[in-house]
């Protein structure tokens, strides 16, 4: 049976400024991004587009905002929102934790219609180019919550020889680290579905040759929240929130809307003219 490092959360103390590795991760998520991301405008259909490097740039800056303002709204609104309402100066002590994947998501995609609409580009356009280029961020999420040993498995098997003990978790019991499932799952398999997907024909381009936005935007949603569903069963639920309805957990039923619009997406956009 394992046992969590129990790593120290700041990265680099320099006695006036603490540096955490939580940043770090941040920090490493967005360089990915934007290294990714100027790469993909080199593919086609971007390639003829007339994208550049400044333009990644700037949807990175938006997309930050979106992340930042999103993940933190979602999880007041998703998670606590009796509590916010009763105490809402707390909605903005973000230094106290508490971010929302499905919330941050929400965010990205209002700062890409943002986006969209001061560059005059196609809407699907931008998130297509997005979606590849975002699991590694997630990835990277993953480590820093690993790290923190925060966001702990559910107990596991002793049979199973992975399994963790989370002295953060105020008990002995062995758990899945089901952070680094999340980090295979939705972090690291689904980067490599979506950008090798993204580079073949069929994700862009019709049998006439014309262009096609939305599909690996759509790919993106189902793939997500199949993963994200899948690695729900192994973590645990929040204390404050349990299991909800069909013994699922609130981050399960925030994934079905996703998968649902992720197959409509992806239909819509081979159909539409």
């Amino acid at each position: 049976m394992l046992v969590h490092p129990q790593f120290d959360p700041v990265a680099l103390n320099l006695g006036f400024l603490q540096i955490h590795w939580y940043g770090l991760t941040y920090l490493a998520a967005f360089g990915l991004f934007y290294w990714l991301a100027t790469r993909r405008i080199r593919q086609p259909p971007y390639a003829a587009g007339g994208w550049t490097p400044r333009e990644v740039e700037d949807l990175l800056f938006y997309g930050v905002m979106g992340v930042i303002l999103g993940g933190r709204l979602g999880y007041v609104l998703f998670y606590k929102p009796a509590y916010y309402l009763a105490n809402p100066g707390e909605i903005f002590a973000v230094w106290k934790g508490g971010m929302a994947f499905h919330g941050g998501l929400l965010g990205v995609i209002a700062a890409m219609a943002v986006f969209a609409w001061v560059r005059k580009k196609r809407f699907f356009e931008v998130t297509d180019l997005v979606a590849p280029c975002v699991p590694t961020g997630l990835a990277c999420g993953r480590v820093g919550n690993f790290i923190n040993g925060e966001l702990w498995g559910r107990a596991a098997d002793a049979s199973v020889p992975w399994a963790m003990v989370f002295p953060q978790s105020g008990s002995e019991i062995a758990r899945h680290p089901s952070q680094v499932y999340q980090f295979l799952l939705e972090g690291l398999l689904l980067f490599v579905i979506l950008w090798f997907y993204g580079r073949t024909r069929s994700a862009h381009s019709r049998p006439d040759g014309s262009v096609v936005w939305g599909r690996v935007s759509g790919l993106f949603l189902i793939g997500y929240g199949a993963f994200r569903f899948i690695a729900e069963y192994f973590r645990e639920p929040d204390s404050f929130l349990g299991l909800l309805a069909l013994n699922l957990s609130m981050g399960q039923w925030l994934c079905v809307p996703m998968v649902v619009a992720g197959m409509g997406i992806w239909v819509w956009a081979g159909r539409r003219a």
